[in-house]
């Protein structure tokens, strides 16, 4: 028997596959489609465990799919722009187009190493001007939309290296490469307005609930976070002017005893009395600073400015306070300390007032007496006509009340903001606007893009956008008057570019608009999406808002993206995440030199659940090694045998065609529910079921033949390499790969008989294999045959026999 060789068989598969284009997905095709979807890597260098994971389950559905008869459409492609592009341009001295692609040549051969089905004639990559290209084009016909608007921004900046900082730069509010402090600047920067879409990503959230986990649907809304409340104006003690509230506690407007406001509020400065400036602008500048933690403690300051509470009269004192947010709401809070726990630490650490306005039975109605904020349901007190009111039923009441004198409207308020997209960075696609002096902000002319990143430009990490540095990409003309002009130099957030590409993976060489409508229509929404739950209100929320942008402006019919969402669980070893930091990595390329892809795919879908955490096993991983070893000496040994018709007429003929077919039905139901695992461990199971059977007639060894063959189909889309060559040893001539699904009889998946439990008083004393539907006496006279019942029966006296059909029969004797 020839020994079972990984490499060799893989190697073969992966160049015949490649050779006849096996998985090229056909537009237009008269199949029906589906479309399987994986999110695709950022060129890292290399393929890790995550990776093989997410894309193992995606290719299992694929495969199945193509058995199943479907126009499978499976794509792969490269989310190449980002940060660690010029990190690595930084630190190796080399261009960060050379890096990025030399790593794309490296993974896409790992990618085909693991005999993924992917359609490679449409490979997308992002940082490629083919596809920037569109992405521009996208950004101007919202430009022109009013869909995007530049505004300042705050960011993090180091004033030593001069340059903007994401998030991930800064450590301790210090520069991660200079050390020193970090500070908020103000920019211009572009903005899409995707709040003008929240209650579309809102309301959808119903076409989808699904096919989508509940966990990442809740994480989306609560991300918008949208919220009903009331804006409520406050007059400016000394002035005609007010500032606006926004509250969804306009019940305890009465309890107002001071209002807040956000450090870089555009009107605090011209608020501040002469006697606090200095101590305002000194707190302001303090706020500035990155490494603050607001969680451990609310600070403010007095700005010396009052405010009317409307709903009283009274004069409440303004703070400027480090705990309220510029982009929520309008940047200034009513403070409730008696009812809202913030505001109480707040005014107890400051000396200000408290009042309470809800009360309930057995709470004090002296504040001086609270240990802390009353944050229940209760009823109104010291609010006027109101008291004695439901809080709930109050609130809306009292903002009618206000909104009659002028004071107040209800509305709506989302935690959502608009997408900055701007990016101080090289490595992305240049944002397509210039600067005219006569004309404004101008988008360039479609037939000047795309706009190309400049090859001769030096990346140093220091000194602001790379960019702004290259006086041949800066320098431009006006493409509406022709006048020197200067070219915008930000570049855009990576998140554009992956929130489009399953549009474009429908025609990818397409070169006459961002993608071909028809086969957009054709091949859209994406049927399954997989990917980890990290990317819940980030890439998915941004994926879902494109979609819709793109349905507005007339390119497709899609609303949302992706039918169903898989979110896959985390690879772990040794208790925590795969991470170079912690030394727990496991190289698949270790695993495929030494057991093959096959064993690592096997593996990675055995070992758990798809949207569960999966711990590292090297026993695992040999066992699943050794399974495969056990299927390939199964199927060498009856290699030669041949599937021919025949009658199910004898007890080993029944029990191997119940086998046969209960495996079927079990496989694929686990298969629709994606539950590889358990689908694995049928296959198990009926591999050792196979072992002990050992066929002895002709006509057991066609049936036994059968089931050779059900059992590689049903491998194929797990371990694909193997399950092609023992197909071809069998003596097929086609793929595996396209091999149609078998088909249970459902018939055949009842056995023919049963084991029914044979009971004296309640106490088991045998088991009989009979007939299924065998009559009560029938039962009885069988169980007189056995010594076990016998022994337990004669020479008593009979009460009663208790049958329960096909399972007990249960003899209570004295």
């Amino acid at each position: 028997m020839k020994k079972y060789n990984p490499a060799e068989i893989e190697t073969k598969w992966q160049k015949i596959w490649e050779e006849k284009g096996a998985f090229k997905a056909k537009d237009f095709d008269k199949k029906p489609k589906f479309y399987q979807l994986e999110m695709f890597p950022y060129p890292s260098g290399r393929i890790h465990m995550g990776h093989v994971r997410n894309y193992s389950i995606g290719d299992a559905i694929a495969r199945y799919k193509f058995a199943q008869g479907y126009n499978v459409l499976h794509p792969m492609g490269f989310d190449a722009f980002g940060m660690p592009a010029e990190n690595a341009a930084i630190n190796n001295k080399t261009h960060p187009a050379k890096w990025t692609y030399s790593n794309i040549d490296y993974m896409i051969k790992e990618l085909k190493r693991l005999g993924f089905s992917y359609d490679w004639d449409r490979l997308v990559i992002t940082c490629d001007e083919n596809y920037y290209k569109w992405e521009q084009k996208i950004f101007i016909e919202m430009l022109k939309k009013g869909m995007v608007y530049r505004a300042k921004s705050t960011v993090n900046y180091c004033p030593t290296c001069k340059t903007v900082l994401a998030n991930e730069q800064v450590e301790d509010g210090k520069c991660w490469r200079c050390g020193d402090e970090v500070i908020q600047k103000e920019m211009d920067e572009w903005f899409l307005k995707i709040t003008d879409y929240a209650d579309q990503l809102l309301d959808d959230m119903e076409l989808i609930k699904d096919g989508w986990p509940e966990k990442v649907l809740i994480q989306q809304k609560n991300w918008i976070g949208k919220s009903k409340g009331a804006f409520v104006k406050f007059k400016i003690k000394g002035r005609d002017e007010y500032l606006e509230v926004f509250t969804t506690r306009p019940d305890t407007l009465f309890g107002v005893t001071f209002v807040s406001i956000a450090p870089n509020h555009p009107k605090l400065m011209d608020l501040v009395s002469d006697e606090q400036v200095s101590v305002v602008e000194a707190f302001v500048e303090e706020f500035k600073k990155v490494d603050r933690d607001f969680s451990k403690e609310k600070e403010g300051v007095f700005t010396g400015a009052y405010l009317i509470n409307p709903a009283t009269g009274e004069e409440v004192p303004l703070y400027a306070a480090n705990f309220v947010l510029m982009d929520y709401g309008t940047g200034v809070v009513m403070a409730v300390p008696a009812h809202d726990q913030r505001d109480f630490e707040f005014a107890t650490k400051y000396g200000l007032k408290k009042k309470i306005v809800i009360t309930t039975d057995g709470l004090t109605n002296n504040p001086d007496e609270l240990d802390k904020a009353y944050t229940e349901v209760g009823v109104l007190v010291n609010s006027g006509q109101f008291d004695g009111m439901d809080n709930e039923k109050a609130k809306w009441e009292i903002v009618k009340w206000l909104e009659d004198k002028g004071l107040a409207r209800v509305g709506y308020q989302y935690r959502l903001r608009d997408w900055n997209v701007s990016r101080q960075r090289y490595w992305g696609a240049p944002i397509p606007v210039v600067y005219c002096p006569n004309c404004g902000i101008v988008p360039e002319k479609e037939e000047n893009l795309p706009v190309r990143l400049p090859e001769n430009v030096e990346i140093t990490g220091e000194g602001g956008s790379p960019l702004a540095k290259v006086d041949e990409f800066v320098n431009t003309k006006c493409p509406v008057c022709g006048a020197d002009a200067k070219r915008e130099t930000d570049t855009f957030d990576t998140f554009v570019e992956s929130s489009w590409y399953f549009l474009r993976y429908c025609s990818p060489k397409y070169d006459k608009a961002i993608f071909d409508k028809q086969r957009a229509d054709y091949w859209m929404d994406v049927d399954q999406y997989v990917g980890g739950i990290e990317h819940a209100v980030m890439h998915l929320l941004y994926a879902r808002y494109f979609t819709k942008v793109l349905r507005d402006l007339g390119y497709a019919n899609s609303t949302e993206p992706f039918k169903r969402l898989l979110t896959q669980g985390m690879v772990i070893k040794d208790g925590a995440k795969m991470s170079k930091s912690k030394g727990n990595v496991v190289d698949p390329d270790d695993i495929i030199n030494q057991y093959g892809a096959d064993t690592a795919r096997l593996f990675i879908l055995f070992a758990a659940p798809p949207e569960k955490d999966l711990e590292w096993s090297d026993e695992g991983v040999e066992g699943a090694y050794r399974f495969l070893n056990r299927v390939w000496r199964l199927v060498y040994e009856y290699k030669d045998l041949k599937v021919i018709d025949i009658d199910i007429n004898t007890d080993r003929l029944k029990e191997l065609n119940y086998m046969i077919h209960s495996t079927i039905k079990k496989i694929t139901q686990d298969f629709e529910n994606y539950h590889f695992n358990t689908a694995i461990a049928a296959s198990m199971e009926f591999v050792n079921f196979l072992y002990d059977f050992k066929p002895k007639t002709e006509d057991e060894n066609a049936l036994f033949a059968k089931a050779i063959e059900v059992l590689l189909i049903m491998l194929n889309p797990i371990v694909p390499h193997i399950a092609e060559e023992l197909w071809q040893l069998t003596g097929h001539e086609t793929l595996i790969a396209f091999e149609p699904w078998p088909e249970y009889d459902e018939s055949a998946t009842v056995k023919d008989t049963v084991t029914i439990a044979i009971t004296v008083n309640g106490k088991l004393r045998d088991t009989l294999s009979l007939p299924r539907g065998i009559a009560e006496d029938e039962v009885f006279n069988k169980a007189k045959e056995s010594e076990k019942i016998r022994r337990h029966i004669d020479g008593k006296t009979i009460i009663k026999k208790i049958f329960v059909k096909d399972k007990l029969l249960n003899i209570v004797v004295k």
